[in-house]
């Protein structure tokens, strides 16, 4: 049994932004989405969006790696609006996902839980709302913080 504080913020939009998770189908998808995860055995799941995407905080266990917990989420969720509303129904390519200190979790949850609110009153983090379809990580400017000879051995970086 392994010890873990692993937490996520994810972020991911509906295809083309269309807003599609309209207000008689919302409930019912973030129900869904909180299903799939709960059958993956995460045990902290807090869900919040507008019309054209979702932002998920979830603790995912080290078994499950953030982008199979994606695919699960998106192409279950998907199929599931298509089929149980009969509309088509689809989540663009690609998504956000942001390591979380247990520190910053209530701060999180309150931006998940006040979405609605924030894009209302363009009070948006806008690192917090940043999807991609292709890899796109941190800059190499990260590497500026390493000492001159390129190895910090407290922290195991090699250069």
């Amino acid at each position: 049994m392994a010890y873990w504080r692993l937490f996520y913020h994810f972020v991911w939009t509906t295809k083309n932004r269309e807003p599609l998770l309209t207000a008689d189908i919302e409930t019912n998808v973030y129900r869904f989405l909180h299903a799939e995860a709960k059958a993956m055995y995460v045990p902290l799941f807090v869900i919040g969006g507008i019309a054209d995407h979702v932002h998920v905080l979830a603790a995912v266990r080290p078994a499950v790696s953030p982008a199979d917990f994606m695919k699960q989420l998106k192409g279950s969720s998907s199929r599931f609006v298509t089929v149980a509303f009969k509309r088509p129904f689809e989540w663009q390519d690609g998504y956000g996902v942001l390591s979380v200190s247990e520190t910053a979790v209530p701060r999180v949850i309150d931006y998940i839980t006040h979405q609605k609110e924030h894009h209302a009153n363009q009070t948006v983090v806008d690192e917090w709302e940043e999807t991609h379809h292709w890899n796109f990580g941190p800059d190499e400017t990260l590497a500026d913080a390493l000492p001159s000879n390129g190895f910090a051995a407290e922290a195991g970086v090699i250069e």
